[in-house]
């Protein structure tokens, strides 16, 4: 079987996974891996970025672990660094970070629009930053931001920082994918729509009653009868990391089973 990421390196922000079960970047991981690339795989919780690279090391495949806050612009720079000295390029940035917190303008405080806003963005611009100039010496690269359909439709509860972040998401994309352009150089955006994972049955759980009434009015709600799953944006995330996407570049490519097809903007 053809390896379609075979001899690429990638950095994947967010490896680990925010409790048990299948996270986004845990899933993206696991998958660039075993689409043939050495993953450098980042995380801020040691124990859940160890447990992607143990399933990484048992597929037989090649993973590295670096522990770093990514809103932490030297940090950032450090891991940067790390994964150039370890493989000797870098191929594939995938940024996946990113939390959520229910609640309008009147619910939030200050200082969690703040962390949020952080997390969800400025870790993917730091990130960018540090790993571009090695893309433009080569003359190539990919760089995948995980968003969310929040960044244009209500989700059916408040949470506008978080929809707020994913919008500056779209946005920060479209301008890489403009400016890099002429360095061969993609920028693509997922846009995941009701996924079940570990975040969702964790942070967005306080918005519900109790976590299995959510599950079962987020599954009714989607046109498939169920919500997608990590492995969804992971082999969305292997196409756009591959060459077989090598013409597309500055896209908002939405995975959420048409969801929005039936959704009011």
């Amino acid at each position: 079987m053809v390896k379609r990421l075979e001899g690429k390196v990638a950095i994947v922000t967010g490896a680990g996974s925010s409790g048990p079960g299948w996270g986004n970047g845990k899933a993206c991981a696991v998958q660039f891996a075993r689409e043939g690339a050495s993953v450098f795989a980042v995380d801020i919780d040691k124990s859940a970025v160890a447990n992607t690279e143990a399933i990484i090391r048992e597929e037989g495949g090649h993973c590295s672990i670096y522990l770093a806050d990514v809103t932490d612009g030297n940090q950032v720079a450090g891991l940067v660094a790390a994964c150039k000295e370890v493989y000797g390029h870098i191929d594939i940035l995938h940024n996946n970070v990113g939390i959520v917190e229910p609640g309008g303008p009147e619910q939030i405080a200050e200082e969690n629009w703040d962390r949020l806003i952080d997390v969800n963005i400025k870790s993917m611009y730091l990130t960018s930053k540090n790993v571009l100039p090695h893309m433009v010496r080569a003359q190539s690269g990919s760089i995948i931001n995980v968003s969310s359909i929040a960044s244009f439709y209500s989700l059916g509860y408040p949470c506008v920082s978080y929809s707020a972040s994913k919008g500056a998401v779209n946005s920060l994309t479209r301008n890489i994918a403009t400016e890099y352009a002429k360095h061969k150089i993609r920028c693509n955006a997922i846009l995941p729509g009701l996924m079940d994972t570990p975040l969702i049955r964790g942070a967005v759980s306080g918005a519900y009653k109790d976590v299995e009434a959510m599950i079962t009015e987020r599954n009714a709600l989607c046109p498939m009868g169920k919500m997608g799953t990590a492995w969804d944006v992971a082999h969305t995330a292997v196409f756009l990391a591959s060459d077989e996407s090598s013409y597309i570049t500055g896209i908002e490519l939405v995975v959420d089973g048409g969801l929005t097809l039936s959704m009011n903007v």
